[in-house]
């Protein structure tokens, strides 16, 4: 992934770029702000553990802990109440957290799945691309109500994917734009607008 600048690219931060774009506030009264690390400074939950075996996993968590009442023993310290305990839980931020998980769900289960087997070709020797335009290929998706895929692109410095091309429902595509400069993606959209993750491509020397 470095060779391509890709390194905020993998499959996990689709996956949290696709929650933020699926879970707004206007439904969840939730703001989700992705951080661009692995988890918390110097820590790691349990969604690594799925990372490791290959599956997209994120983790959804308040800005900022009160230490107190995590991994804690239920105690009173220096007069300070210890503990995960039920009082100490903001019940509303957690219905809120809900929807969000809903709201993802939801849309995993019914939108489009994301693009398979998405390459982008350079021309030999490998790291030369040879080309100011840029060439994407892609497996067809197996959804029938489909109307077609996005390019979507971003500057290198955009933390997401801020420009859209409707290219229709094909499984190729080649535009006149330098790889040099952006970070390209594709996803399918359905019938009903409905838009899939967004699949990264893999380099393929032609």
């Amino acid at each position: 992934m470095q060779e391509v600048g890709g390194e905020n690219d993998g499959a996990t931060h689709q996956l949290a770029r696709f929650v933020t774009a699926e879970a707004p506030f206007r439904l969840t009264g939730m703001n989700v702000r992705v951080i661009w690390r692995r988890d918390r400074y110097l820590r790691g939950s349990d969604h690594i553990s799925f990372q490791a075996q290959g599956y997209p996993a994120a983790r959804f968590t308040e800005p900022r802990e009160n230490y107190n009442h995590e991994h804690r023993d239920v105690a009173v310290v220096n007069g300070v109440q210890n503990g995960d305990l039920a009082e100490f839980v903001d019940f509303n931020y957690t219905a809120r957290v809900a929807r969000v998980n809903g709201a993802a769900l939801w849309a995993l289960a019914t939108n489009p799945s994301t693009p398979k087997g998405l390459e982008i070709h350079i021309t030999a020797p490998v790291g030369f691309s040879g080309t100011n335009t840029t060439t994407l290929t892609w497996n067809p998706n197996p959804e029938s109500n489909l109307t077609g895929y996005e390019v979507v692109w971003r500057e290198t410095t955009a933390a997401d994917w801020t420009n859209v091309i409707r290219v229709g429902n094909v499984t190729a595509v080649t535009l006149d734009m330098s790889k040099d400069n952006v970070q390209f993606g594709v996803r399918a959209v359905d019938q009903a607008g409905h838009r899939s993750p967004v699949a990264f491509p893999q380099v393929v020397t032609t």
